[in-house]
């Protein structure tokens, strides 16, 4: 399984398996398309309220993608009472599963550690003027 966190700004791929033996069978310049295929289809996904996507804003908090091609996201909101928070993670599945090659998506919705703006990527600053 190889795993992206996106616990600072901005976000850093990082593959860490569960232990020594749990190597990838997905070649790693499959893992590496997937990943960016993936990060690029989140970025499709936009807050209705906030003039820049998902990704940016640092609601994505983790994504695995398994042997068989699964994405697991883990993904948070700006705050729990979101408006849209039954709609975006279903959302944010249908545009993971456009990637060529997924096979499937899982979308958990956390709040821990709640969001704040210290998540958010120096381009979401700049089109959220909060520089």
């Amino acid at each position: 399984m190889t795993e992206l966190e996106t616990q600072d700004t901005p976000p850093q791929a990082d593959s860490k398996p569960d232990d020594a033996a749990a190597v990838s069978a997905l070649p790693p310049e499959e893992l590496d398309r997937l990943t960016s295929d993936i990060v690029a289809a989140l970025k499709t996904v936009y807050d209705p309220e906030i003039p820049s996507d998902i990704y940016e804003l640092g609601l994505i908090y983790k994504i695995d993608i398994n042997d068989d091609r699964e994405v697991a996201v883990e993904m948070t909101l700006t705050a729990p009472g979101c408006p849209v928070a039954g709609e975006m993670p279903k959302w944010v599945e249908d545009a993971v599963n456009t990637v060529p090659g997924v096979s499937g998506t899982k979308v958990t919705l956390t709040f821990d550690p709640p969001w704040d703006q210290s998540r958010m990527s120096d381009e979401a600053r700049l089109a959220l003027n909060m520089f």
